[in-house]
């Protein structure tokens, strides 16, 4: 029984930790609004469907994302356009390896 219990105690433990996080916290550390963003796994050739929606990201705001997209990738392609229309692009940011995903000025 004891065999047993160390076991399962054993592949329980591996599986959390072979488990990928896809949420990010998306800050907004600027002084005006993120009117949109974009999230695209490094294989995808188009920016998707912005996240944000209809809504806005106010300055000193988050929101959390959740970027799985059923690929299994963690890198992705971020684009971020401001309210004044400034474009911010990052490429290749491992999004299993992060938490959060900060704006600034």
């Amino acid at each position: 029984m004891k065999k047993i219990l160390t076991f399962l105690t054993l592949f329980f433990a591996s599986a959390n930790a072979f488990a990928l996080d896809y949420r990010i916290n998306l800050i907004n550390n600027t002084s005006e609004n993120i009117d949109r963003f974009y999230a695209s796994n490094v294989g995808t050739d188009s920016w998707e469907e912005d996240i944000l929606g209809v809504s806005i990201l106010r300055p000193g705001r988050y929101v959390t994302i959740n970027l799985y997209d059923g690929t299994g990738m963690c890198r992705f392609d971020f684009k971020t356009v401001m309210e004044d229309g400034q474009v911010l692009i990052r490429r290749n940011v491992n999004v299993c390896g992060i938490t959060d995903y900060t704006i600034s000025e």
